[in-house]
């Protein structure tokens, strides 16, 4: 059986400035980002030494990011005791996207009930950075776009509980995700889907507003798993 492949040498994480958000949110996030765009891939080992160096953090710190992003599901031991980044099995990859199908409808609608005009405006300012991250098809904007579209519709909605939940869902699917972003014909079909959500959102269409989160979701769950996957009735 092939050994889980090592943090290698050549992909290094860069160090993190001292801000004012703590350390441990830092030190998430640059963990997150890594994974996110495959820097960590699955099965990689993380070596505590060696990532302490890479971010400039005391070993401390890094244990406590590493044990909530462990709670999450994200990283894993091994039965070896290495701590490694999770892998996914497609089945759990379908109930993640389904679960995030139905959150993010929920999340549209309440934008659509709570929301004020200056949310609104904003949410079409985060679409059009989102289509051209989209057109751009650099994955770190694209990620970073959609996390400000959706980060836009929770706040909007009200729910940040749900923008948590949906940060953790496609962080455990990233691998897929990130194979998914990348493809040409996703991206222009994702510009399209961004549009017919928004017109719903604009015309205060709750039943379409839904539709097009769940058909959203839904195109990404083919695009990463494959055709024949089905969300909802």
């Amino acid at each position: 059986m092939q050994d889980s492949p090592m943090l290698e040498e050549a992909v290094r994480l860069a160090p993190l400035q001292q801000q004012q958000a703590p350390l441990r949110s830092k030190i998430i996030g640059a963990l997150r980002t890594a994974i996110e765009t495959g820097v960590l891939a699955p099965g990689t080992r993380l070596v505590e030494k060696d990532l302490c160096e890479q971010l400039d953090v005391s070993r401390t710190s890094l244990r406590e990011s590493l044990r909530e992003l462990e709670a999450e599901g994200v990283l894993e031991h091994t039965s070896h005791r290495s701590l490694t980044v999770a892998a996914i099995s497609k089945e759990q990859a379908e109930n993640i996207y389904r679960i995030r199908a139905v959150v993010e409808a929920l999340v549209v609608e309440q934008f659509i009930e709570k929301a004020d005009s200056n949310e609104v405006t904003m949410l079409v300012r985060e679409s059009e950075t989102l289509k051209d991250a989209y057109r751009s098809g650099v994955l770190t904007a694209m990620l970073a776009a959609k996390r400000a579209f959706y980060d836009r519709i929770c706040s909007g909605a009200q729910n940040a509980i749900a923008f948590d939940i949906l940060n953790r869902l496609v962080l455990r699917t990233s691998s897929l995700r990130k194979r998914s972003m990348l493809r040409p014909e996703r991206q222009k079909q994702s510009i399209g889907e961004i549009d017919t959500l928004v017109k719903a959102v604009l015309a205060r269409d709750i039943p379409a507003a839904r539709a097009a989160a769940l058909n959203h979701v839904t195109n990404s769950a083919r695009s990463s798993l494959g055709a024949d996957v089905v969300l909802h009735g």
